[in-house]
């Protein structure tokens, strides 16, 4: 079944038909007193919208005049996105051919405007289109172009529900193709993706289609009860919000699972239902695929009226939904756009081998003018080549003397850059003495407090023991192992702490060591804040973690990342205290830390509401001793040293979101294996 995306959410079709035809009324009365083509525009593409489903005629109406709007006012954006309305239209009609013409034109203006989102919303509904006219094949491409656009676009933009809503879309139609072409697993894979996308947002007008895919899933898998039941959740999702085509497309489903367990009273009586709600519907490609269903199971029965009776229906409706002439245009759309993409891979072949034959010529030229200038100059001197000869001899001596020399330099070099990198560790360290001092005083009191009472607890386990009130003494005896269970916990701590500040201030050895990267970030964001706390009492921050425990611990060098976790924190909080100097008392400072894991790899992301970084900088930030803090406060070096640490030394990536003045985040991705 079609999920077909909008650019953006205007109206919910799950609405009473009361509800829907007063939106309608409200959006006909702004059309009439719409006083400029901005505010006619909208009533008429948000119009096509509400007509969607219940007059498509009006829909189509509507949408041509707003990109007759858009055309005569050079709104591209506007003119990509009717385009797009049109073609969902005739795909909800099943005319495939136009609906697909409309989308390529859709999609060559978005690729002109080079705009991501919309390139991704066309294409996840061409793959849509695709899907219905059962052509699964041609469908994935389109789908898994959608999801890498979006991607791409999430990278450089904060996701907004409509964003989130079309991820969530986009999911679902693949998960779909991957369940018709029987590769169940994929399937489950992205429906789950789905599933979970639809809840948080409570997009209700697709949580019943999931669910039939699901049960589609397991019904693929062999697991008749589970099918079962998420087709029946998923009638009851359906008819809550009115989405009476996946209701017949449920139906249809529970007809076929019982007819493969040879339940075959269960399995008419389904597919009728199916039949039913897709006649009273008036969907076309549903009516056809219950009454292909009905035929097969009456003629199966040896039903021969019954099955006459379906495969006339089915006949009508096959000849209604793939007449020769538009199987015909499909064909020759499909041709068309990959003839476009062809010319553009020719013009581009002969741009580079235009550019490719000038850069010869200017190579030739050159080199021949070489030769020229050379032949006159051995024809001027060859009367000197003997002193020619002795001056190369003196000038090659004195290259291999200056090639020592340079030897030298770049060894002198490398020490000092070594120098540089240990003395900025050891800054950093220093840095962090205070934090260090102050997480290690809590569990050094925790430690001598239980202690203490455990003292105490002692002297009374004596005289219970010598009153011979034995409860008594099992009560004090279990107080005593938990406070030394408190104990060892608490020097524990201790000791990684300082194990820690050791690992530090060594020299790295490489070594790899398996981690749980949500206790090494939670240990240094406090030592790092503790020690900013001891240079200036006023700072203040409030912190806030986002750990997701169900990371797997990765394999890493603890020292190299632990060094890159103090940097980040370090400059998080140097940014939200410069920032807290010049704001107004309502400014909160915040550093908030995120772990997350995705597609393999373990992300930790440090963001701040603090100063951002000025786009003027941004390219130049990981550049070694490149520094925005005064002279004496930074060396430069920590950026730098940071992105070698998790590109070259670990394999993962370092990214900055950044905007000025409202603050950054940097995300460290790490690869799990």
């Amino acid at each position: 079944m079609k999920k077909i995306t909008f650019a953006f959410i205007l109206l919910s079709l799950a609405v009473s038909a009361a509800a829907q035809q007063k939106k309608i009324d409200t959006l006909r009365l702004a059309l009439s007193k719409a006083q400029t083509d901005t505010m006619r525009f909208e009533a008429l593409y948000n119009l096509n919208i509400a007509y969607y489903i219940s007059k498509p005629d009006s829909s189509i109406i509507f949408v041509q005049q707003g990109y007759l709007l858009a055309k005569k006012n050079n709104w591209a954006l506007n003119q990509e996105k009717c385009l797009n309305g049109m073609a969902n239209v005739y795909t909800n009609l099943g005319d495939y051919a136009k609906a697909i013409s409309f989308y390529f034109k859709a999609l060559k203006i978005a690729d002109e405007l080079k705009d991501l989102y919309p390139m991704s919303l066309v294409n996840d509904n061409i793959g849509s289109a695709y899907i219905q006219r059962q052509d699964y094949k041609k469908a994935l491409p389109y789908l898994r172009m959608a999801q890498k656009q979006l991607n791409t676009f999430a990278l450089s933009h904060k996701l907004l529900f409509k964003h989130k809503r079309h991820k969530a879309i986009s999911y679902l139609n693949t998960g779909e193709c991957y369940l018709d072409i029987h590769q169940a697993d994929s399937a489950a894979y992205y429906l789950n993706l789905s599933y979970e996308d639809c809840k948080k947002l409570n997009l209700t007008d697709y949580i019943g289609q999931v669910q039939r895919d699901l049960g589609e899933v397991e019904a693929e898998k062999g697991n008749k009860a589970g099918a079962l039941q998420f087709f029946r959740q998923a009638v009851i999702k359906d008819k809550a919000v009115d989405d009476g085509e996946d209701v017949s497309i449920v139906y249809l489903s529970t007809a076929s699972l019982y007819h493969k367990y040879k339940q075959q009273d269960s399995a008419e009586y389904y597919a009728q239902k199916a039949l039913e709600a897709a006649v009273a519907g008036k969907f076309e490609q549903d009516v056809l695929n219950a009454g292909k269903i009905l035929y097969t199971f009456y003629d199966e029965d040896h039903n021969l009226p019954q099955a006459y009776k379906y495969f006339k229906l089915t006949t009508a409706a096959k000849d209604s939904l793939y007449s020769q002439d538009k199987v015909k245009q499909l064909l020759s759309l499909d041709f068309d756009e990959k003839e476009r993409q062809q010319e553009l891979q020719v013009a581009q072949k002969e741009a580079l081998a235009e550019a490719q034959n000038r850069l010869r010529t200017y190579i030739l030229s050159g080199g021949l003018g070489v030769l020229l200038l050379l032949a006159l100059i051995f024809w001027r001197n060859s009367n000197q080549r003997k002193k020619a000869n002795y001056l190369l001899q003196s000038r090659n001596k004195e290259i291999e003397k200056q090639k020592k020399s340079v030897e030298n330099a770049l060894g002198e070099l490398k020490t000092t850059q070594d120098q540089l990198v240990q003395s900025a560790k050891m800054a950093s360290l220093g840095e962090l003495t205070a934090g260090i001092a102050h997480e290690i005083q809590n569990p050094l009191n925790f430690v001598n407090n239980f202690s203490e009472v455990s003292v105490e607890l002692l002297a009374e386990l004596k005289d219970e023991e010598e009153k011979g009130n034995k409860a008594d003494v099992i009560a004090i005896a279990n107080d005593l192992t938990q406070n030394l269970e408190k104990i060892r916990h608490h020097g524990k701590r201790a000791d990684f702490i300082v194990k820690g500040m050791l690992e530090h201030s060594r020299t790295s050895t490489g070594e790899r060591q398996i981690t749980n990267i949500n206790v090494l970030a939670d240990e240094f964001l406090k030592l790092s804040y503790h020690g900013l706390r001891a240079k200036d009492k006023n700072f203040n921050a409030e912190l806030v973690t986002n750990f997701d425990n169900s990371i797997s611990r990765i394999n890493i060098v603890q020292q190299d990342i632990g060094r890159v976790l103090i940097n980040l924190f370090g400059n998080a909080f140097y940014a939200v205290n410069q920032k807290a100097k010049t704001a107004g008392k309502d400014y909160k400072p915040t550093v908030e830390v995120t772990t997350t894991q995705q597609n393999g790899s373990v992300l930790v992301s440090v963001k701040d509401n603090g100063t951002g970084i000025p786009d003027n900088i941004r390219e130049k930030i990981m550049q070694p001793f490149f520094t925005t803090k005064p002279t004496g406060e930074g060396t430069g070096l920590g950026l730098s040293l940071s992105y070698d640490i998790v590109v070259k030394g670990h394999g993962g990536t370092l990214d900055i979101n950044s905007k000025e003045g409202e603050g950054a985040e940097f995300i460290v991705k790490l690869p799990l294996n």
